[in-house]
């Protein structure tokens, strides 16, 4: 009988900063300085490391993080918008306030970034990937993604599904598809024929998902008319404008369900502007059930997202994160309701 010997696994050594430099071709010391945020390098050489990071899977103070779970005590929230367009949408402001909650019951510090520009993507990524914060959330993921969340070395949570890039990466989001579904199945109910939409950004999965909603609802009455859809970006105006070209072109609609309370605001101003009554000549459902949908005229009936339920949601799956890094992500996405009031 032959005895064979096992075989021992030995782990590969992991990269070291004298690795990327190597690999970007740059002394260790301009590498250094790539990882502390310094100015004095140059953006080209600050990109033949960052890629150089991303293919070797370096992470700074590697052995530090195994070993000692919460290291800054603090968690950064990423909004993927411009600040004016944070403050502006209640959305945002709910979200803000409910993260700012749970985490502070976790005894951390939250810090918030906003992105002004496309070069503050590159300026983010250095920052989470310097040892700054613990783990961080990402809100309002547009599209492709800016980050190369691989090379973060930091774990992450999304609020909402991403689009693409995505995979392997820990989100928590709202039904989307059902709640636009159930808005459009209502006024469909109610006898409204003509039912127009106003869609959110075509690079986000809230106006991707409601979008479909939408069409599931309008297909299953055998209604499907391109003509009905509008696009906007969330914004008052944007709902304002789409729903001026929407009566220019399909002037005897007599519904529109909106991909949100802030672009329903925007419909509403629309209609009186051109004289139609609401809900009487058009009825208009939102979606968020923001603090805004009960003080417009009249008051919006809307789609309501559970915020409160996917802020906490997000903050303890990020925190088990942290605590255990290897455990595998996971997928939430939690129901939202319909809420009835005058304007439909």
């Amino acid at each position: 009988m032959t005895v064979t010997e096992p075989m021992l696994s030995v782990p590969m050594p992991l990269p070291t900063l004298a690795d990327v430099a190597k690999l970007a071709g740059v002394s260790s010391a301009t590498a250094s300085r790539v990882l502390t945020g310094s100015a004095k390098v140059r953006p080209e050489t600050r990109d033949k490391v960052e890629h150089a990071m991303s293919r070797l899977g370096y992470v700074r103070n590697r052995a530090a993080r195994t070993v000692t779970r919460l290291r800054t005590g603090s968690i950064a929230l990423v909004v993927c918008e411009e600040s004016v367009k944070v403050f502006a949408d209640p959305f945002f402001a709910r979200m803000l306030w409910s993260v700012s909650k749970a985490v502070a019951a976790a005894d951390l510090q939250l810090l918030l970034l906003t992105l002004q520009a496309s070069g503050d993507y590159r300026t983010v990524s250095r920052y989470l990937r310097s040892g700054h914060v613990d783990g961080a959330l990402f809100v309002s993921i547009h599209g492709r993604p800016h980050f190369d969340y691989a090379s973060l070395g930091i774990p992450l949570v999304l609020c909402g599904r991403p689009i693409t890039g995505g995979e392997g990466l820990s989100y928590v989001d709202a039904d989307n598809v059902e709640g636009a579904r159930a808005a459009v199945s209502y006024l469909l109910d109610q006898g409204r024929t003509g039912i127009a939409t106003i869609a959110g950004p075509p690079d986000m999965s809230p106006g991707v998902d409601r979008l479909l909603g939408y069409r599931k609802a309008m297909t299953a009455a055998g209604c499907c008319d391109p003509g009905m859809i509008a696009y906007g970006d969330f914004s008052r105006q944007a709902g304002e404008h789409a729903l001026v070209r929407l009566l220019d072109h399909r002037p005897g609609l007599d519904a529109v369900f909106v991909a949100s309370d802030l672009m329903a605001a925007g419909a509403l101003r629309a209609l009186r502007r051109r004289g139609r009554r609401v809900p009487d000549d058009v009825a208009v459902i939102g979606f968020d059930d923001s603090q805004l949908a009960q003080h417009t005229d009249p008051r919006l009936s809307t789609v309501r997202q559970p915020v409160d339920a996917m802020a906490a949601r997000i903050v303890n799956v990020l925190l088990g994160l942290i605590g255990m890094p290897g455990r595998a992500p996971s997928h939430a996405v939690l129901a939202t309701e319909l809420v009835l009031r005058e304007s439909a």
